[in-house]
């Protein structure tokens, strides 16, 4: 019987035809972070914010208005003695300065403001953690539909040689129709399940440019190296390094912050104003040109329960927030934990499936040589072709639940991107 290695059928010349980008794991990795379609959101969400404080900063400092004015009136007003008071047409220019002296609640809102610029950059890293894992994950699984395709090719390559072998035997006459036909099936199937498969990795390879950001599918150019950490540091790790357990720290830094410095809602405020002017015509109370100059005090002191109602809110929002940051860091931990087990078992299984493979290969060839032999039918050949492919399977399966968990174990812990 011929080897087992041969053409992969009418379908992988048709593949492999295709003119694709081929992108390693780290430029895939690198595509999604900045062009995937969540983190160019995240990244106009920080622009939102830097415009949010930069509001918030302009209640702090001083504004400069400028302003005119042109009245026309029925008739000049005058006395009864025909001393003009105020000039039919008038015409007014003034500047006004605004200068906030003391106003301890607009520099706090200017400051917590700074901070959920900072809680926008941690969120931003973290929808990037998030879109990259997706793109690794689709590269992998490229690599793996890839290793499939091969796996078929050589049942389809197995499945004709039997079949050619069954032709020739018929042919001379030492053979018959039934064992030709059952031959041919089994061609048929292994071909079909190789389109099939060419059909899976076409949507991985779509998968992967959908994550990467761009309007293409990529092929993956080799397997990743993905080297985990030590079960010693990955814990600590995981509470230092992830970027979602960050932005969450952040979240609850900021919503401390507020609820901490409500208390200068209580605060007065002071805020001095100076305005120079020109009027013409003058009249017997504003000259033509001028100036004038305030301090305006405001102490707010019963404004209906307003400010008590403003902080139980902050304190909800800070509670909640260290509510949530505890609950992550628990879930952090239990993801390393569940990854490392999940990393040993899935190691194991791939060692298990590879050795049935191997021994499914090795019947394989034994069932062919002894239906050459004559110690056997057809039947036993096509039963172990079926059982060598699916064992094959397994393992690519295996291997790529390996793959797949090590990803998960570094993202777990914060290693990953």
């Amino acid at each position: 019987m011929p080897s087992l290695s041969g053409p992969a059928g009418p379908g992988a010349a048709t593949a492999t035809s295709r003119a694709m980008r081929t992108v390693s794991f780290d430029e895939a990795v690198a595509l999604a972070s900045v062009r995937n379609v969540s983190a160019e959101v995240a990244r106009e969400e920080i622009y939102r914010v830097e415009g949010l404080l930069d509001q918030a900063r302009s209640y702090s400092l001083p504004t400069l208005v400028a302003g005119g004015a042109v009245t026309r009136l029925d008739s000049d007003r005058r006395s009864p003695t025909g001393q003009l008071f105020q000039a039919r047409d008038q015409q007014e220019v003034n500047v006004t300065l605004t200068l906030p002296l003391i106003a301890p609640s607009r520099w706090y809102q200017w400051s917590h403001a700074s901070d959920q610029l900072g809680v926008a950059r941690a969120s931003q890293a973290d929808v990037r953690r998030q879109v990259t894992l997706l793109a690794g994950r689709a590269y992998l699984s490229v690599v793996a539909q890839k290793r499939i395709i091969d796996v078929d090719a050589r049942s389809v390559a197995a499945a004709r040689a039997h079949f050619d072998y069954s032709r020739a035997r018929r042919q001379g006459g030492v053979g018959n129709a039934l064992d030709e036909a059952r031959a041919d099936q089994q061609l048929g199937t292994a071909e079909a399940q190789l389109e099939n498969a060419f059909t899976a990795l076409a949507r991985a390879q779509e998968a992967l440019g959908q994550a990467a950001g761009l309007d293409e599918p990529l092929d993956a150019r080799a397997e990743p190296e993905l080297r985990v950490p030590s079960r010693e540091r990955a814990l600590r790790d995981a509470e230092e390094l992830r970027q979602d357990v960050r932005a969450s720290r952040e979240r609850t830094r900021a919503a401390d912050r507020v609820a901490r410095d409500s208390w200068a809602d209580w605060l007065p405020t002071l805020v001095g104003t100076a305005q120079p002017f020109w009027q013409h015509p003058p009249n017997l109370i504003t000259p033509e040109t001028g100036w004038q100059a305030q301090l305006v005090l405001t102490f707010p002191i019963f404004e209906g329960f307003l400010r008590h109602g403003q902080l139980h809110e902050r304190d909800a929002l800070a509670a909640e927030a260290a509510s949530q940051l505890d609950g992550l860091l628990r879930q952090a931990r239990s993801d390393v934990r569940l990854s490392f087990e999940a990393l040993g078992h899935a190691e194991q299984a791939f060692v298990s499936s590879r050795r049935a493979a191997e021994q499914a290969n090795l019947a394989l060839q034994l069932a062919a040589t002894a239906y050459r032999a004559g110690a056997s039918t057809n039947i036993d050949v096509i039963d172990a072709e079926q059982r060598a492919r699916d064992a094959d399977t397994a393992a690519v399966q295996a291997e790529d639940a390996v793959r797949q968990s090590r990803l998960d174990l570094l993202a777990a812990t914060g290693h990953f991107p």
